[in-house]
């Protein structure tokens, strides 16, 4: 309600706020003096009126904006829009977002981040003059995010200090240093004969149901207790087999040192497309303050296969089974952005276990090849291996590690050194054993040799094994200690080791953790738990 003796006045809007003019209200003697006194009392009221324009801001600010052109199938092309840049965020009328991808003389395409369905042609579209940034940081520990950083498992929004753009160059020569410090994935055929070391590239390679992922989440379950912060990529991975990857890492204790990023099939082939770099771009934040990584791509087929997509639909020309000319480009800056940086800069590093899927074993096609030659080894999974039974399926002939000893601990060098060539040789022989071909006694001696070395590199999924560990049964069976034993037996064989050493030689497991060097000493006190151990299993077996 107003007092007595006044009026309601009106607001002005001079394209800002409403202004209340000549400030507060207007009384009834005030009236009375523009009757009598008009000129006096019409002079006062313009020195009001421009008394108050001077505290008026025109809200007039000026923007670039475009008319759809046509859109579908995840792209959108875009009449007008003169000063957009390629990787500029673009918003539709609709509230969907574009990212801009090509350049035409008279219009630019780009890639939609969401739903086309509420776009339309002829619809506004305006430029932003921003990149794609995504959430980065601790908080991110423990949570499943999509491929733009937000959370997709139910634990409630995230509050994060900091963000980041996705694209970032990779560090040069002189901000590098070797790589020589080892990554224990927990799995024996790996530390011992793939070493891998932090700030490597390892490719892990084979058929579809070969355990590629399998051997992934060992790799990451182990670093559990290592201080090492993984991240997870699934690349058009159906929802239920990140759930179900999402529950085997929180029962194993690892989930809290895990990020997932999840990019399903369901989802805007754009955003496929981002996945990986959004991975990278939250691994590189933790890198910048000198920790350790390890980040896993799964997998970069479907990746290619987004890009190939996106690509075709910007009628870009095809080259190779239908791959733009940039398909190596597309992974080339992805995987170098790995690395293990010099003291100087924290010491950090990022470790990729990038997964490619090879059809009928064919590691010779486009995308395997590029990859083989981008990264520092592979790992290949062999699908005969695998149906034989044998976990992982860790064919040692096509699988190397081009950093090689350098990133392995001494121990475990001194103990495998020649595991490989032993493994070789019998891959060898006991291809002509098969055709029935008589065989000497020595042959004969390494062909039972190879066959339990290969038993001995069995294991079972999500259970990495700790140094010790493979230490120990390793040094049994390269030394020959295992050569009487049945193959079914060298499982039973392999528990109690482990269990009599927790139990009579604590030393022995400790000095192996701790100094990780075959000493004399050590290698006498290795010499006697095997021994003695030996002499216990045989009593028990008769």
């Amino acid at each position: 309600m107003l007092p007595a003796g006044t009026r309601p006045r009106t607001t002005i809007d001079l394209w800002g706020p409403p202004v209340e003019p000549l400030g507060g209200e207007v009384p009834e003697e005030a009236l009375s003096r523009l009757v009598h006194r008009p000129k006096e009392a019409l002079d006062t009221i313009l020195d009001g009126f421009i008394r108050e324009s001077r505290a008026v801001h025109p809200g007039i600010t000026a923007r670039d904006v475009g008319t759809v052109r046509q859109v579908g199938d995840g792209v959108a092309s875009v009449w007008g829009l003169p000063q957009a840049r390629t990787d500029e965020l673009l918003l539709f009328s609709s509230g969907v977002m574009g990212l801009v991808m090509n350049l035409e003389t008279d219009w630019i395409d780009c890639i939609l981040l969401g739903s086309e369905g509420g776009i339309q042609g002829g619809d506004l579209v305006w430029s932003t003059g921003q990149r794609i940034s995504v959430p980065v940081g601790e908080r991110l520990l423990g949570r499943v995010v999509s491929a733009l950083g937000s959370p997709v498992d139910g634990k409630g929004r995230l509050f994060v200090d900091e963000h980041r753009f996705i694209e970032r160059m990779a560090p040069g020569v002189v901000e590098r240093q070797a790589v020589d410090e080892p990554l224990s994935t927990g799995i024996k055929a790996v530390d011992a004969i793939i070493p891998v070391g932090r700030g490597q590239r390892e490719l892990i390679i084979g058929d579809r149901q070969t355990g590629k992922t399998s051997l992934a989440l060992d790799a990451i379950i182990n670093q559990r207790d290592e201080n090492v912060v993984c991240v997870y990529v699934a690349i058009g991975q159906r929802k239920s087999s990140v759930l179900q990857v999402m529950r085997t890492l929180e029962q194993a204790g690892a989930m809290d040192n895990t990020v997932i990023v999840t990019a399903s099939p369901d989802d805007p082939p754009a955003l496929i497309y981002l996945a990986p770099y959004v991975g990278t771009t939250i691994a590189e934040s933790f890198l910048d303050h000198g920790g350790d990584v390890l980040i896993v791509y799964d997998d970069l087929s479907r990746h290619a296969d987004a890009y190939r997509e996106l690509s075709l639909l910007l009628r870009r020309p095809p080259g190779r089974e239908a791959y733009p000319g940039d398909i190596f480009y597309l992974h080339s800056r992805l995987l170098e952005r790995a690395v293990r940086l010099s003291d100087d800069l924290g010491g950090g590093s990022i470790t990729a276990l990038p997964i490619i899927e090879t059809r009928r074993g064919n590691i010779s096609a486009y995308i395997p090849t590029n990859l083989i030659s981008i990264t520092d080894g592979q790992i290949y999974l062999s699908p005969e291996l695998f149906n034989q039974g044998v976990r992982p399926a860790v064919d040692v002939g096509l699988s190397v590690s081009r950093v090689g000893g350098a990133a392995q601990t001494p121990i475990m060098r001194q103990v495998s050194g020649q595991l490989k060539l032993s493994l070789a040789q019998y891959e060898e022989v006991a291809h002509f054993a098969r055709f029935g071909t008589e065989i000497d006694r020595a042959t004969q001696q390494q062909i039972s040799r190879g066959e339990r070395l290969r038993e001995v590199l069995k294991q079972s999924a999500y259970e990495p094994l700790e140094l010790w560990q493979q230490v120990t049964i390793i040094y049994a069976a390269t030394r020959g200690y295992l050569d009487e034993l049945e193959l079914h037996q060298i499982r039973d064989y392999e528990r109690g080791l482990w269990q009599y050493a927790r139990r009579e030689y604590r030393s022995v497991t400790r000095r192996i953790e701790e100094d990780r060097d075959l000493t004399d000493e050590l290698e006498r006190d290795l010499e006697a738990l095997v021994t003695e151990f030996g002499d216990t299993f045989a009593r028990n077996e008769e």
